[in-house]
């Protein structure tokens, strides 16, 4: 079972790669099929009026729950299945660190989603007709889903059996007994036992979550205090000084912090960075036209995403 949903997150991150790396292609026998992946995932200001199949775009929201929810339960699940593996003299070294580096990695994870779902509850100000494709409402709910499960796929399936064995024995009578036997040992001590490169990545992922929060602070006082009657402004401060899309540069950073995180040794993780990156660039490429046309005195210093590159 392990590895079967191994390969199937593989295929799946795979999937979401290739459409993104074909549409970017310059070539004008792909313009068409670059023109149905902008309809599938733009959102407000780059999604046409005529389109259909929308939904509102404060639905983002929706996207955080799930993630927080969901992000929250592997976390939980986990982190008391790494506990019975301390305690079983059977379950080799390195397989005791593999879980509890499934641990650290959701716990950088919750740290995210967590900061996202604040984000656009309090700190966006979606207008009435910002709008998203249904498309894109579907397969970002898939996303949440499949992301987290990719930063601890490794031992997924083990803490899937053991979470239904304890939730069986809690049923019982003799379980009630047994139960906090079971999970009131759970600490933190296993979190501090990692490698050095989990501490790198931790710092960097550190770098790109503060940014990004900073970013999305600068967005969200626009999107509130818009000076124009559209509410479009040219986004200034921070890392909006060198790239249109500084948050989404931000992500991108959050995400190799995870890969640094992980060791670097597991190819589903690189997969989902690969996805993360394909289909942000294609967003910032986007939404940088989009302000080159909207604004005539937009500063042409600015990259859309990478500086100096793209």
């Amino acid at each position: 079972m392990g590895f079967g949903l191994v390969v199937l997150l593989r295929a799946a991150w795979s999937a979401a790669i290739i459409p993104f790396v074909l549409a970017s292609i310059p070539s004008s026998k792909l313009r068409s099929f670059h023109g149905a992946m902008s309809l599938g995932t733009n959102r407000g200001k780059t999604l046409q009026p005529s389109s259909k199949f929308t939904v509102p775009q404060r639905f983002f929201s929706h996207f955080y729950m799930v993630a927080t929810v969901w992000t929250t339960i592997l976390l939980l699940a986990t982190w008391t299945y790494s506990f019975a593996t301390t305690s079983r003299s059977t379950e080799t070294i390195e397989h005791r660190y593999g879980v509890w580096h499934a641990v650290f990695l959701l716990l950088l994870m919750e740290a995210q989603v967590v900061r996202r779902l604040f984000e656009s509850l309090y700190v966006f100000s979606y207008r009435q007709s910002a709008r998203m494709h249904i498309f894109l409402y579907l397969s970002s709910i898939c996303y949440y889903i499949a992301a987290p499960l990719s930063l601890c796929c490794s031992c997924a399936p083990e803490v899937f059996r053991f979470t239904l064995n304890l939730l069986s024995q809690f049923i019982s009578e003799e379980g009630k007994k047994l139960m906090p036997a079971a999970i009131g040992g759970v600490d933190v001590s296993g979190v501090m036992k990692v490698g050095w490169y989990q501490w790198v990545g931790s710092a960097i992922f550190l770098w790109g979550w503060i940014h990004q929060l900073r970013c999305h602070a600068i967005l969200g006082r626009i999107r509130a205090h818009g000076e124009h009657a559209d509410g479009y402004v040219i986004p200034r401060g921070n890392w909006f000084e060198i790239v249109s899309c500084p948050h989404y540069l931000a992500e991108i950073v959050i995400y190799f912090g995870l890969v640094v995180a992980s060791g670097g040794g597991d190819l589903t993780i690189w997969l989902l960075l690969g996805a993360v990156v394909v289909n942000l660039v294609f967003a910032a490429a986007e939404t940088h036209r989009w302000y080159i046309a909207k604004f005539e005195d937009y500063p042409t210093n600015r990259f859309a995403i990478i500086p100096f590159i793209f």
